[in-house]
């Protein structure tokens, strides 16, 4: 059965088409800085949003249009699989994520939620073989279900941190039976709402025994997939632990776990921890952990996680920018969380918004590489710190110098002269490469 018979496989068209349903930057198998723009991108489609959010909001009932759903939740899990393997082959993106009850349904016990699980995840397998589309990351649902409502492992209750470790176990078996190549940790509840009640060190603890798990568990089954820690300072919880990327390699360095984490980073999640996307990557990079990416935009004049896909061009080049320097995404990906508006609710609109996100990225990275080959950036920072480069400033970096020494030479150098970075026109430059 197809879910979008009218609907072909979407081809690169370039930008002066007015098909709809084509991409007009985005081409798969062009060469950029000799790497396929797909090899750069590692695009993923993200199951959540694009199954399973049915466009109501807090003041509106659903109003997505979907012919996926069944009489029983599960034929409407079998039919979603049928109907987002069509979408993935029909944009070429070559990798899927998941958090496990956007696949299966969660039962009336833990053992029938296991038991969905291995029946959605054999059929997902057999799609995964037929078209060659591999999992980027999969992950456990461990904020939704009231039981977290404190948290998983974060909570207070010893029972919900058992249950929360047996979904985590089932998500390492998952992502062996699917070969995935990375899995998430996301702490939506894993926080605070008051210090009041809170044990702070205490929670943070067991959130680091539960990762320490997951790596021994790894390694007993003998898979060993990239884990990736997802900042984010808020919302669901009032505090998050993992507020951003900076806070998050405080955490993972404390408990000692540089070896097997890096941070998933998603361009929303900067924004309202009040960075830029570019920010966060390259705070990632500077550790060493840029591990995986989640597309999106937020809307600046709303304060919470909109999860919009990206269309702002200037934002996104920054960002692949850092990715370049970074020498690539992989084994990570760029995983569209995005979801449609709810004035898009057609079923076609699925496939339109991931186009306008790819379409996005592709241009990009072309400017991106523009800025790389031109070296127009190298070349600000170098003059930026060329200072140090010789003379006092190359002894303070060979770590020549000392308090007293450096003392010696302010005394004998105080009249120093500054030089103006010229910011507007750098900023007024770097729209040559975008425009």
């Amino acid at each position: 059965m197809t879910y979008f018979p009218e609907i072909e496989k979407i081809r690169y068209e370039g930008p002066k088409t007015d098909n709809m349903l084509a991409f007009r930057h985005y081409d798969a198998e062009e060469v950029v800085l000799g790497k396929k723009m797909k090899d750069h991108l590692r695009f993923a489609i993200a199951y959540w949003h694009t199954m399973t959010q049915d466009g109501s909001d807090p003041f509106g009932a659903p109003v997505n249009k979907r012919t996926w759903i069944g009489d029983t939740e599960m034929e409407t899990a079998k039919n979603r699989v049928e109907a987002f393997f069509e979408i993935c082959e029909k944009l070429g993106a070559e990798f899927f994520c998941f958090h496990d009850v956007d696949v299966a349904p969660a039962g009336e016990t833990l053992e029938e939620f296991f038991q969905n699980l291995d029946e959605i995840t054999d059929l997902i397998k057999e799609k995964m073989e037929q078209t060659g589309i591999k999992l980027l990351w999969n992950t456990a649902n461990m904020f939704s279900h009231p039981r977290f409502n404190n948290g998983a492992a974060s909570t207070n209750n010893a029972e919900v941190y058992a249950y929360a470790a047996a979904q985590v176990k089932k998500g390492l078996d998952i992502s062996k039976k699917l070969g995935g190549e990375n899995y998430v940790f996301w702490g939506g509840r894993e926080g605070y709402e008051t210090l009041l009640n809170t044990d702070m060190k205490f929670e943070q603890d067991n959130i680091a025994r539960l990762f320490k798990m997951a790596i021994a568990y790894g390694e007993k089954i003998g898979h060993k997939p990239q884990f990736l820690l997802e900042p984010k300072p808020k919302e669901p919880s009032k505090h998050q632990y993992d507020f951003d990327a900076a806070t998050t390699m405080a955490f993972i360095q404390h408990y000692g776990l540089e070896g097997d984490f890096k941070l998933n980073l998603e361009a929303n999640h900067a924004t309202l921890a009040g960075h830029t996307f570019e920010h966060e990557i390259a705070v990632a990079r500077s550790y060493n952990a840029l591990g995986s990416l989640d597309a999106n935009q937020g809307d600046m004049l709303l304060g919470w996680d909109t999860d919009e896909f990206p269309t702002n061009v200037f934002d996104s080049t920054l960002a692949l920018y850092e990715v370049l320097e970074n020498g690539g995404i992989a084994p990570g990906g760029i995983n569209f969380d995005s979801k449609v508006r709810r004035s898009s609710f057609e079923m076609e609109d699925l496939l339109l918004a991931h186009i306008a996100g790819m379409d996005t990225y592709a241009r990009a990275l072309k400017a991106a590489a523009k800025l790389k080959e031109d070296r127009f950036l190298d070349e600000l920072k170098e003059k930026r710190y060329a200072s140090f480069q010789e003379g006092i400033g190359a002894k303070i970096v060979a770590d020549e110098e000392n308090l007293e020494t450096l003392t010696d030479y302010a005394l004998a150098h105080d009249q120093i002269e500054l030089e103006s970075s010229h910011i507007e026109y750098v900023k007024s430059r770097l729209n040559d490469y975008l425009f």
